[in-house]
């Protein structure tokens, strides 16, 4: 099996191998999905998982359609898509306006349909700007990369094989010892000052009220940083959009110094494609406000105004998850959705409207990031964009996979979230915490710590550039409680340091990549046995 070639055919989503195992590996993830978010309130990465069963049923003497790797990318997009989807998507966003009294079937179809809607635009977007400035391919990606290297090391054979292994064993050690190995091979392969900030969060949130007197989570500093860093990477966008549109004006031999590498997607496209979702996310709002507005006794201005707002936070929400998962591997959809029921509270809509907007706006960023992903291994696998026609049709290929995977959850969710709200009474974890914080009246100070916290993102986000991201992921960092990852983080970074001055970028190079991959994907298989098959014993 090789990695790429231009003459070849690129595997269908509907031929049939590919379609059956598609829809049993969906099926699968999917309950995974379900389960693990209700009973352990996270999802892991199932790619790895996706793939090591296609590579495994390839062996098979009759499963000659898979013993092709764009084939095992398939599947991995399809099992790795039905995870999150059914899961953060879908059970976890119509789970907050039923905790807060939205429990009919005439109520919970319409915000299904709305959810569905703005999660189908997610991976819609995903698709049409992959590759573009804004989110390069060759950027870190760390997740695609650690899915890639497994696939091409369980295919192929020799040192880089065995650094995966080593890697492998490694990150399940770690986490099976309760250490995050995952974040350990993160931290080798992505950009360092962006890891850096997302373990100083990490660190803060843990410890700042022990050591520092200072609980930066009560004090809205995650919300206020994230908002502050949202704007300033909106500049930024535009920023980088009119640098590379002034360099596709300027002669080569003008412009000897600019390093700008190419994309499959040109910054005007990818601008035009920014746009017309965030119009797409506004409309598809106004039905929902309009339905959740007559249940609720909102006005009219309400209505519009819900609407706008939510349908911004939507879009809003996309980007940063997408930034964020570009380089930290982690996408902080609960954080921002939580960031937009905080400042939505100011605005005084009832709590169901608000367990509503919030359900919207958490059906986007999961898609985005996961798809970029699974595109990032296809980037990989198919030759890194060495032959853009094929790139395009393999592209294609994995967003229908995905597809295939969002159908599969929304039937899965529509048999079976009875089952977990109505008898079993299991909500995901995230969901209780957003419907108790949309019953909450607005805090009095609220409005003042968002504003006080919003130019400290601003600025950080502002010096560290669009290609460090250290005020989205500082803010990202500040809204998570796991002391250990933060931990994790800032050693790893240290040794990395200390690694590269003594032995050099050049001899370090395969076994920070191939071996964080390796560590990232053993973890990932370990964590997934563990929760997994603990969750199936609680059926």
């Amino acid at each position: 099996m090789s990695t790429s070639t231009s003459k070849e055919a690129h595997p269908k989503v509907y031929s049939p191998p590919i379609l059956v195992l598609g829809l049993l590996l969906g099926v699968f993830g999917a309950i995974i999905g379900l389960e693990l978010i209700v009973r352990v309130g996270v999802n892991p990465n199932t790619s790895i998982i996706g793939a090591l069963i296609a590579i495994a049923v390839s062996y098979l003497p009759f499963a000659k359609a898979f013993r092709n790797v764009h084939s095992v990318n398939l599947m991995q997009t399809v099992i790795s898509g039905a995870t999150f989807q059914a899961g953060n998507v879908l059970l976890l966003t119509i789970a907050i306006p039923y905790l807060l009294g939205g429990t009919t079937v005439d109520f919970l179809i319409p915000v299904l349909i709305g959810v569905v809607y703005a999660g189908l635009i997610d991976l819609i977007l995903a698709y049409s700007i992959f590759d573009s400035p804004f989110y390069p391919a060759r950027n870190p990606w760390p997740i695609g990369v650690s899915t890639a290297e497994a696939i091409k090391a369980a295919i192929g054979k020799g040192k880089r094989a065995l650094l995966l292994l080593y890697g492998m064993i490694f990150g399940g050690t770690l986490t099976y010892l309760g250490y995050p190995g995952d974040v350990v091979g993160i931290t080798l392969i992505t950009q360092i000052f962006a890891i850096t900030a997302f373990g100083i969060g990490l660190l803060l949130r843990a410890y700042g009220p022990t050591y520092l007197g200072i609980d930066f989570y009560k004090l809205y500093a995650p919300q206020g940083i994230m908002v502050g860093a949202g704007v300033a990477a909106l500049i930024q966008f535009l920023m980088l959009w009119v640098k590379v549109r002034r360099k596709s004006a300027t002669p080569a031999s003008q412009s000897p110094n600019v390093t700008i590498p190419p994309t499959l997607i040109s910054a005007d496209t990818a601008v035009r494609r920014l746009l017309i979702t965030y119009v797409l996310w506004t409309l598809g709002a106004f039905p929902l406000a309009y339905f959740v507005g007559s249940y609720s006794g909102m006005n009219t201005v309400q209505i519009f105004a819900w609407a706008l707002y939510y349908g911004f936070w939507a879009w809003f929400t996309t980007l940063i998850c997408g930034l964020s998962g570009m380089y930290a591997g982690w996408f902080p959809a609960f954080a921002t959705a939580l960031a937009s029921l905080a400042i939505g509270l100011l605005l005084g809509f009832p709590p169901i409207a608000h367990g509503v907007g919030v359900a919207y706006v958490a059906a986007t960023g999961p898609g985005m990031a996961d798809l970029s992903y699974d595109l990032k291994t296809g980037w990989i696998l198919r030759g890194e964009g060495r032959d853009p026609e094929f790139e395009k049709v393999g592209r294609w290929w994995q967003f229908w996979a995905k597809i295939l995977a969002f159908a599969i959850s929304v039937t899965m969710v529509l048999i079976f979230y009875t089952a977990y709200f109505d008898v079993l009474k299991l909500f995901p974890p995230a969901s209780k915490t957003l419907a108790a914080t949309a019953k909450a009246a607005a805090d009095p100070e609220l409005a003042r710590w968002l504003l006080t916290w919003a130019p400290v993102g601003f600025i950080l986000q502002i010096v560290g550039g669009p290609e460090r991201q250290i005020g989205i992921l500082l803010a990202t960092g500040l809204m998570i409680l796991n002391p250990a990852a933060g931990i994790a983080v800032i050693v790893t970074v240290i040794a990395r340091l200390v690694l590269l001055k003594v032995y050099g970028p050049e001899r370090l190079k395969d076994i920070f990549y191939v071996g964080g991959a390796g560590a990232v994907g053993g973890s990932a298989i370990v964590s997934f046995v563990i929760y997994t098959l603990r969750a199936f014993l609680h059926i």
